[in-house]
């Protein structure tokens, strides 16, 4: 119901198009201190991510804040933890994330993985 009216109209109207509380797009219902976005990045790239995600922060109403976490990737491992673990061998790459491989188990299963992780 597009309208076009008084002299010189140039610009297209919508008239009521849109009233009476239907919706107008797709939101998200978002708690007080859950994450809207995650970034995993190279550190040197950490400067750049900082600054882009300060530019996203303005298109999200409320005030947001950039957290930078002590883990490593999206893993539940802090950084130095990982690195240690992934040299005494408990730690095995997974695409994204990693397996741990505790010290008990079979004893055939430890050394297949341990081949695969020198690998």
């Amino acid at each position: 119901n597009k309208m076009l009216s008084c002299a010189g109209a140039d610009r297209l109207q919508t008239g009521m198009r849109g009233a009476w509380g239907k919706p107008q797009g797709l939101v998200a219902r978002v708690a007080i201190g859950q994450p809207i976005i995650s970034v995993r990045a190279r550190e040197a790239s950490k400067a750049s991510v900082i600054e882009a995600l300060r530019r996203a922060k303005f298109k999200f109403p409320g005030r947001q804040k950039i957290f930078i976490s002590r883990k490593w990737g999206f893993t539940k491992w802090d950084q130095e933890d990982y690195e240690r673990m992934r040299a005494e061998g408990l730690l095995i790459s997974d695409g994204v994330s990693c397996q741990f491989r505790g010290p008990t188990g079979p004893l055939k299963a430890w050394k297949h993985a341990q081949v695969k992780a020198r690998a």
